[in-house]
């Protein structure tokens, strides 16, 4: 396994992240324990979560991934073995069962939201805190063409920096991120920190993968210059990139087959270019799942890939991707796809 710096911090995290919002929803407790068990002997040291996991969110099983978390923890416990991420909800997205289902990122919902998962997590600390989407009306979750408007009733972002300061100052976090954020958030939040005092971002996780590489326009070069590294999501598209729905396939059990909700990934053009892709990789005698992990992993904005698996099989070809290197003709190969396609998933 490969170790990266966590921005500015003195934290080394493994390059590939276990990611968990499938845990209480498409898997149970004990197989989320046998993840955690296959990822930790592979090396794995990051795991990531969220307050609203699993996905989709639900009031039925609301937070279950994160009381799985904190069973594991107090069952093995090595709580001090993992750096933990965890995110608190921010408003829209469809959710109305979480506090008063008007959510801010302002000093109640804030210290609600992480008093909340810390008695989840059942832990004293989370090690990186992310705001999980931006409470201003802006693009993300795939929007295009920018729309402003005046934002009156947001919470000014000095606020939640604030409040987010006196956390760390208590001992209940220790770093904050961002997640699904633009560069102008990305950098309206770094220069209010330097510039009051505040905890600095450390991260930024937002959507990467073949499909949608929309980050190295305007926050690869922050990632790198400013030190706020990609945690990257929806490496594989959600499973598009590993092959298993071509031709139209929908295997049981499969997120897009169970869930409708989830048609970022399924528009003509897409599904055309991830066909490229995929037979790309298997050109090369690759496999498409192992050669988009591949490449994610190898960008140097990426401080760490995300993956998640709904089995130990998945899981152990993930883990896998780690020793895989992309020929250069195979990222020729890449390169000569997306200049045909260039992100027809954003």
């Amino acid at each position: 396994m490969d170790y990266r710096q966590l921005g500015r911090t003195d934290l080394k995290v493994s390059a590939l992240c276990l990611g968990t919002m499938t845990w209480g929803e498409q898997n149970t407790a004990a197989q989320a324990f046998e993840q955690i068990d296959r990822a930790k002997a592979a090396g794995v040291n990051f795991i990531d979560t969220a307050e609203m996991y699993p996905v989709p969110p639900r009031p039925e099983t609301y937070a279950s991934t994160e009381q799985i978390i904190g069973q594991y923890f107090r069952e093995r416990g090595d709580r001090a073995d993992w750096i933990l991420a965890s995110k608190i909800a921010g408003p829209g997205n469809g959710i109305s069962h979480i506090r008063d289902a008007n959510l801010k990122f302002n000093r109640s919902h804030i210290v609600a939201a992480l008093d909340a998962s810390l008695a989840r997590l059942q832990t004293d600390w989370i090690d990186l805190y992310q705001l999980h989407w931006p409470e201003r009306s802006t693009n993300f979750f795939g929007k295009l063409g920018y729309q402003h408007t005046q934002d009156q009733l947001d919470t000014p972002l000095e606020e939640t920096l604030q409040v987010l300061d006196e956390q760390v100052k208590a001992g209940k976090i220790r770093h904050i991120g961002l997640s699904n954020e633009t560069p102008w958030g990305t950098m309206k939040f770094l220069q209010l920190a330097e510039s009051r005092g505040w905890p600095r971002a450390v991260s930024i996780q937002n959507p990467y993968n073949l499909l949608n590489r929309s980050f190295e326009v305007g926050l690869a070069e922050i990632a790198i210059r400013e030190q706020c590294g990609l945690l990257a999501y929806s490496p594989l598209a959600f499973g598009m990139l590993s092959g298993k729905f071509e031709n139209g396939a929908r295997p049981a059990n499969a997120r897009l087959t169970l869930f409708s909700r989830f048609a970022r990934y399924n528009a003509p053009q897409t599904v055309a270019a991830c066909s490229r892709y995929v037979a790309l990789a298997r050109e090369h005698r690759l496999d498409p799942a192992q050669m988009a992990l591949a490449y994610v992993t190898a960008q140097p904005f990426v401080s760490s890939n995300i993956i998640g698996a709904t089995s130990l099989e998945q899981l152990d070809s993930n883990l896998a991707s780690i020793d895989v290197k992309l020929s250069e003709e195979v990222l020729s190969g890449i390169e000569a796809i997306h200049k045909d396609q260039p992100n027809p998933a954003p």
